[in-house]
C-alpha cells in the first residue's frame, strides 16, 4: 500500500492524466476489489491521504434485527463496547483491511479493476478533449480506405474517419497522404468515434483563419459562409478597424492568400463579400458578379430587380450563385427582370440614384 502513491503518479504521467482523477479511479478499484473478495454486503472506504483501505461497521442496539440480516455491516452495542468503551448507538467502528494478505487472487482482481477504470478514464479524457475541439481543424495521415471509400485518418490518440459524403467531389486520397479536415462530431459507439468533414463551411472558415493573420487576430471577422463544396463558396467579411480592408486582407496580394485556401479545397472558387448592416445592400453584394438595380424586402423574401443581361450571372452555373446568396442572406431571392428599363416596380430618378449610392456605400 505504501507504493500506491507512486503507482498513481506513474499512471498519471504515462497516460497524461490528471493526478486527482487517477487517484479517484484507484480508490474505486480498491473498494471494488475488497467487495469482490469479502462480499458486496461489506461497507468499505479508502483514506484519501494514506490510501489505506478500511471496513466500516455501524453500532446498533443489542436486539436490532439488522444484526441477523447483515452482521457484516452492523455490530451490537455490547460487543462494540468491549473494543471501544465510549462507543454509542449510531457510531461507526473502522477496521483496516489488507489486500496484501489475500494472495494472488486479490492482486489479480485489483489489476483488472485498475486496468478497466484507468482505460475508462483515458477514454473519457480523450472524448472531452476532442468534444471541445468540434469545429476545429485537424490533420493526420491516411491509414486506411474501405470499400465504401471512407477514409480513416490517424490523429494523435484517435483514428478518425472521413466519410465519402464529407469529401469534396473529385478528391482522391491514398494511404500515407496528409489530410486536413474539420471535426464534425465526436461520439461514443464501442469506443470513441470522430467524424471529419472537408465539405463543411466551418472548414473554409478554419482554413481562412490559418491563412489570414487579420482573421486569426480578430481584426477581420467572418460573419457568414456558404459553400457548394468543390464548386464555389461565398464568405461575408467585416472589418473591426477603419484602416483595415477586410476583403483585401483576406484575398492577399495578387490573391496569394485566397488562392492557397482555394487550392486546399480542390480549386473551389471563393467570393469575398464586404458586410453591410442593410440587408438590401448585403443581398445585392452576395449576388455578385451580377449587378442589380434594386432590392426590396418582403418578410423573408427579397425581390431583386436587374437588367436582363445580368440575370444569368445572378443565377450562376446550375443555379449556384443564387443558391449561395440565399444561403448566406437567409432570404428567398426572387429575380425580377427589367425590360426596356422598367419593371413591375418603377423607380423615379431620385430613387434609382439613391439605390445606386446605397449599393456601393460601405
Amino acid at each position: 500500500m505504501e507504493k500506491i502513491a507512486d503507482i498513481i503518479e506513474s499512471i498519471a504521467n504515462e497516460k497524461n492524466l490528471e493526478l486527482e482523477s487517477v487517484k479517484e479511479k484507484v480508490i474505486l478499484a480498491l473498494t471494488n476489489t475488497a467487495k469482490r473478495i469479502y462480499g458486496q454486503e461489506y461497507d468499505f472506504f479508502v483514506d484519501r491521504k494514506k490510501l489505506n483501505l478500511y471496513q466500516k461497521i455501524t453500532v446498533v442496539a443489542d436486539n436490532d434485527p439488522r444484526l441477523e440480516e447483515n452482521k457484516e455491516s452492523f455490530i451490537a452495542l455490547r460487543k462494540a463496547k468491549a473494543e471501544a468503551p465510549d462507543v454509542e448507538i449510531g457510531d461507526e467502528l473502522t477496521y483496516e483491511c489488507s489486500l496484501e494478505n489475500l494472495g494472488r487472487t486479490a492482486v489479480n482482481i485489483l489489476h483488472k479493476e485498475l486496468e478497466y477504470h484507468i482505460q475508462k478514464l483515458l477514454e473519457q479524457t480523450i472524448f472531452e478533449k476532442y468534444k471541445n475541439k468540434v469545429g476545429k481543424i485537424v490533420f493526420g495521415n491516411v491509414v486506411r480506405i474501405d470499400n465504401d471509400e471512407n477514409t480513416f485518418i490517424e490523429i494523435d490518440e484517435l483514428r478518425a474517419f472521413l466519410p465519402r459524403k464529407n469529401r469534396i467531389k473529385g478528391e482522391k486520397f491514398k494511404i500515407g497522404d496528409v489530410v486536413k479536415a474539420v471535426i464534425k462530431r465526436v461520439y461514443a459507439d464501442k469506443g470513441i468515434k470522430m467524424e471529419l468533414s472537408r465539405t463543411s463551411p466551418k472548414f473554409l472558415e478554419c482554413l481562412l483563419e490559418a491563412e489570414v493573420p487579420e482573421i486569426k487576430d480578430g481584426y477581420v471577422n467572418i460573419i457568414g459562409c456558404a459553400r457548394i463544396p468543390g464548386e464555389r463558396a461565398k464568405i461575408i467579411l467585416k472589418s473591426n478597424g477603419i484602416n483595415i480592408d477586410a476583403v483585401g486582407a483576406t484575398v492577399g496580394v495578387k490573391g496569394v492568400r485566397i488562392n492557397a485556401v482555394s487550392k486546399e479545397l480542390h480549386n473551389e472558387n471563393i467570393d469575398c463579400i464586404e458586410f453591410s448592416n442593410e440587408p438590401e445592400i448585403l443581398i445585392a453584394r452576395t449576388l455578385a458578379p451580377a449587378i442589380v438595380n434594386s432590392v426590396r424586402i418582403e418578410d423573408k423574401k427579397a425581390i431583386v430587380s436587374l437588367n436582363s443581361e445580368q440575370k444569368s450571372k445572378a443565377i450562376g452555373k446550375s443555379g449556384i450563385n443564387i443558391r449561395l446568396a440565399s444561403m448566406l442572406s437567409g432570404y428567398e431571392i426572387e429575380l425580377c427582370e427589367l425590360k426596356n428599363g422598367q419593371s413591375g416596380h418603377s423607380l423615379s430618378n431620385e430613387e434609382a440614384l439613391k439605390n445606386l449610392q446605397d449599393l456601393f456605400k460601405i
